[in-house]
């Protein structure tokens, strides 16, 4: 047995009763459990599917047997009003779809205190230090050794070109990328609608490649376009 996401894109013009009677009779060929079933009810669609431009989202969470599973995709096919849909292991990811972040663990009042107050001892040393500079024996290791503040930059590098633009996602790290969270995939893509490059984002490989699959996905569900029309 093996928890799957099944999300379907059915007609927008079936009612929520006329839904559920089809789901139930789909999931009694599959067999196994329902553990979750999310309506989203009828959401616009990213690019027209047999020229429709809205369809009915549901999302289910099923515990069943890979065996079933040529049956059950057979009867989805054979279904005039399912429009599209997508069977995938579920990995944890929420059937609402949001991804799951990571929590900053927040910094304690008394370090925060004591990073904003200066050292007396610290200022001491600079002082010393700049009259050391003026005396001559300060002005050699200038001279040889580069200052780490000053000559190496903080953060990633500036890119310059026609692919030149910086983007840095802040916020919280994420742990699992859901393919159906729109709002965060349309942040690694440009205005073209393409997955930005891994030098400009700075994630890591593997997110790299979360994200493509995760684009995929979306972009096959009609929740993300594959290309975007620009108006002139």
């Amino acid at each position: 047995m093996r928890e799957y996401e099944i999300v379907y894109i059915l007609d927008s013009v079936l009612s929520r009763e006329a839904v559920d009677a089809k789901l139930d009779t789909f999931h009694a060929a599959l067999g196994g459990e329902v553990n979750t079933l999310d309506h989203w009810g009828v959401r616009p669609l990213a690019y027209p599917i047999r020229k429709a431009g809205t369809g009915y989202y549901v999302i289910a969470h099923v515990t069943a047997d890979p065996v079933g599973l040529p049956e059950f995709e057979r009867l989805l096919k054979l279904d005039e009003e399912m429009m599209r849909y997508l069977i995938v292991l579920n990995e944890g990811q929420p059937a609402s779809g949001a991804s799951v972040l990571a929590e900053r663990p927040q910094k304690p009042a008394d370090e925060d205190a004591d990073s904003e107050t200066p050292q007396p001892e610290a200022e001491e040393e600079a002082a010393s230090e700049e009259d050391g500079d003026g005396n001559g024996d300060g002005g050699g290791d200038a001279t040889d050794g580069e200052s780490p503040e000053e000559e190496q930059p903080s953060g990633p590098p500036v890119f310059s070109g026609a692919r030149g633009r910086r983007r840095r996602h802040e916020g919280p790290p994420i742990v699992l990328l859901n393919y159906k969270d729109v709002t965060t995939l349309s942040r690694f893509l440009t205005e073209q609608g393409k997955i930005l490059p891994k030098r400009t984002t700075k994630v890591t490989a593997r997110f790299q490649r979360q994200l493509g699959v995760a684009v995929k996905r979306a972009r096959h569900l009609a929740l993300l376009p594959y290309i975007r029309d620009h108006e002139a």
